[in-house]
């Protein structure tokens, strides 16, 4: 067969995701210790585990409703009422995905035709650039910088949109920096857009992940911007649930009738076992995402310190749980650092530039990992350092 003239040039021309990368590596390596996958360390709360055991034992095993269960459907919205006080209708503004990568994808090619512009601040997650363009869109990237601790600016966004501009993908809490929007910030962002007919991608996976004293605002809860925002959220980070495999998206009518018809043909409904779990996890467990954030945030404060006293520029990450220190003082580009490390200490992390050029200097950490892993790794990071920087 000649492949060449049958495969996808589109497809075939993409990268492939530069997280992975070095952990095919890392899994042959005796001793070595990863810091690289945004995986919650954590066994997913028993509540969960126990209602997902039960919906097996009580035969639950058939297809759901395409938007999934009704009864799913109405505790995301509950939730969302009482965390938020954002209301949406369970029956036509709510869509159960396979994680949060599927409604992010379903989300753009409901709406993104060939030539329509996505704006795209980075570094952020790997999927946004590619899903744009399988789906014939142009992805237009802001560079966040360090400076304006990797927010998005108002007037940044303003020098960006053209006539062309369809979509604005906003990645809040952040992966990889742990940047995060305030409301402040996002009112400012809104003021751009209120005069505009641009829908906003808001995805908000690590929403319940957010540290210090001001608590997430979905994008949908700021004025003006509630019919145009689809917000992608979903269990596997604040519930340590990334095997079960579920996700959802809130939006207007409209956008989730065509992103459920987009699901309905190439999935036709999400597991089912992992539905059932999920209800159990939005009802009854805010006190073990709670514990859940406060080690998180203890490990945080570790990381982040440790980084700053091996001298490498930190900036503090207020989201997620990621680290996105500087290396440029090593006079390492982000590859080279990375390669050396894993070579010569056997630690795992991932270069910036895997998030966006713009990643370059940079590398993300993450502190989903064990409090021995996280010291482990640093003691390894710093002799390192030393080594090349001395």
């Amino acid at each position: 067969m000649n492949y060449e003239g049958l495969i996808n040039p589109t497809v075939d021309k993409l990268a492939p995701s530069g997280i992975r990368k070095f952990f095919d590596v890392v899994a042959t390596m005796k001793d070595a210790v990863s810091l690289g996958v945004g995986e919650p360390d954590f066994v997913t709360p028993w509540a969960i585990r126990e209602a997902g055991i039960y919906s097996l034992e009580s035969g639950r095993t058939y297809y759901t409703a395409n938007s999934g269960l009704l009864e799913l459907r109405e505790a995301v919205t509950e939730y969302n009422k009482r965390k938020y006080n954002v209301e949406y209708d369970p029956k036509t503004q709510v869509l159960i995905s396979v994680g949060g990568s599927e409604a992010i994808d379903a989300m753009i090619r409901a709406v993104v035709c060939p030539g329509d512009e996505v704006i795209i601040p980075e570094p952020s997650f790997v999927c946004y650039k590619p899903l744009t363009i399988m789906a014939g869109g142009v992805p237009v990237v802001i560079e966040t910088k360090n400076e304006n601790e990797f927010r998005l600016t108002p007037e940044e966004l303003r020098e960006r949109i053209t006539d062309k501009t369809k979509l604005l993908i906003l990645p809040f809490p952040n992966n990889p920096t742990g940047a995060v929007m305030s409301r402040a910030d996002l009112e400012a962002i809104a003021e751009v857009l209120k005069d505009t007919n641009i829908l906003v991608l808001s995805d908000e996976i690590y929403g319940e992940l957010r540290y210090g004293k001001e608590k997430h605002v979905p994008f949908s809860a700021i004025e003006g911007m509630y019919e145009r925002t689809v917000i992608v959220n979903g269990f596997s980070k604040t519930y340590a649930m990334t095997g079960w495999r579920l996700g959802y998206a809130l939006g207007p009518d409209r956008i989730i009738k065509l992103m459920t018809k987009i699901h309905q043909f190439g999935i036709m409904s999400s597991p089912t076992t992992s539905q059932y779990a999920a209800i159990e996890a939005l009802r009854s467990c805010d006190d073990d995402v709670e514990d859940m954030r406060s080690e998180y945030n203890y490990r945080r404060r570790v990381i982040v310190d440790g980084f700053r006293n091996m001298g490498l520029s930190c900036f503090e990450p207020l989201g997620a749980f990621y680290v996105f220190p500087c290396i440029k003082s090593t006079g390492m580009t982000s590859d080279e650092f990375c390669n050396r490390l894993l070579e010569e200490e056997k630690v795992a992390v991932v270069p910036g530039t895997a998030f966006g050029e713009c990643g370059e200097g940079f590398i993300r950490v993450s502190y989903a990992y064990s409090i021995g892993k996280i010291e482990e790794a640093l003691q390894r990071i710093e002799r390192f350092v030393k080594k090349h920087t001395d």
